[in-house]
């Protein structure tokens, strides 16, 4: 197969992306390489599959850009992983998140149906759920309550989806991720903060005083999920679906696993729960579990010391040269 993958440069993408060269797919990356984060990460994710690749510098809301992607290659199945990421940053950046999340994926679509590519697998999220108050967080939920844009954005991204599928017959898999961690993981995100500052002896913001749970979801797990779905997309048509480890954690015990693995304590700085965050996320996985024949594997001891160890290897030079 040939396949497309948004945000190849990405955490997740450029996972994806190594799993489907390591069993035999051709893949074309499309990533714009935004500065969000550390761009120097993602260009060391690159270095890993750019020999291996077709590889477009490109913002996803750039149509023409992307016309000429799909133009020049045949292309069979759409992965989509490209978006603006986090919450707390669509609150001070919200046109970034209509740009790349709304008109990105109406682009993707859009092409999909021009060019008749049929099977789309694409990354919603559990942010979804919004303050539901039910756990664990099951597919067949309500979810138009969203608390952040991100959130919002995502839900969209749900329902264009579905409109394509409706009307063009496009094969739509949306996977709503819970809370990814892992090697090649993004700065922004709470195990790389914490690890960061711990070993730099700088202190560590908590939100909600340490009583967030989150269903931690490791890398690979949420690989093995991306690449069945590509593989059953075509047979199941349309569907939504959960990418979590069922298995929520508190703030607190989080970052003691951390500070066991570390071998040092963190200063933690406790703060109250921010606007667009959610106490609780939890994910129902029996549909997923059905659809997929997929279930989690690693558990979060596991998961954390596996980033850890990739952490002190990446940044040696800085911490243990």
């Amino acid at each position: 197969m040939k396949i497309l993958v948004t945000g190849g440069a990405g955490f997740i993408g450029s996972h994806v992306v190594q799993a489907l060269l390591n069993r035999g797919d051709e893949v074309v990356v499309v990533d714009n390489i935004n500065d969000y984060y550390d761009v120097q990460l993602k260009k060391d994710r690159l270095k890993m599959i750019l020999q291996e690749v077709t590889f477009y510098e490109l913002d996803i809301a750039d149509l023409e850009g992307m016309r000429k992607v799909f133009f020049d290659n045949k292309i069979d199945q759409v992965c989509h992983l490209a978006a603006q990421a986090g919450v707390r940053y669509s609150l001070e950046n919200p046109f970034a998140y209509e740009k790349a999340n709304n008109v990105g994926t109406l682009n993707i679509l859009e092409l999909m149906k021009e060019f008749g590519v049929k099977d789309l697998v694409y990354a919603s999220s559990s942010s979804v759920y919004g303050g539901n108050k039910k756990t664990p967080f099951s597919v067949e939920d309500n979810v138009d309550r969203p608390v952040s844009l991100y959130a919002a954005t995502k839900k969209y991204n749900e329902l264009i989806a579905h409109v394509y599928h409706h009307l063009y017959g496009l094969n739509c898999l949306g996977l709503r991720f819970f809370t990814v961690y892992g090697p090649l993981g993004r700065p922004d995100m709470a195990l790389f903060k914490f690890t960061k500052a711990i070993l730099e002896d700088k202190p560590i913001d908590v939100y909600n005083f340490g009583n967030m749970k989150r269903d931690f979801t490791f890398i690979t797990d949420i690989v093995d999920g991306v690449v069945r779905s590509l593989d059953r997309v075509s047979e199941v048509k349309y569907s939504v679906l959960n990418l979590g480890n069922s298995n929520t954690v508190q703030l607190n015990r989080f970052i003691e696993i951390i500070e066991k693995e570390l071998g040092k304590k963190a200063e933690r700085n406790l703060m109250p729960l921010q606007p667009g965050d959610v106490p609780e996320t939890f994910a129902d996985i029996e549909k997923t579990k059905e659809v997929l024949s997929w279930e989690p594997k690693v558990g979060i001891e596991e998961g954390i010391k596996k980033f850890i160890d990739w952490y002190k290897g990446y940044y040696s030079k800085n911490y243990y040269g």
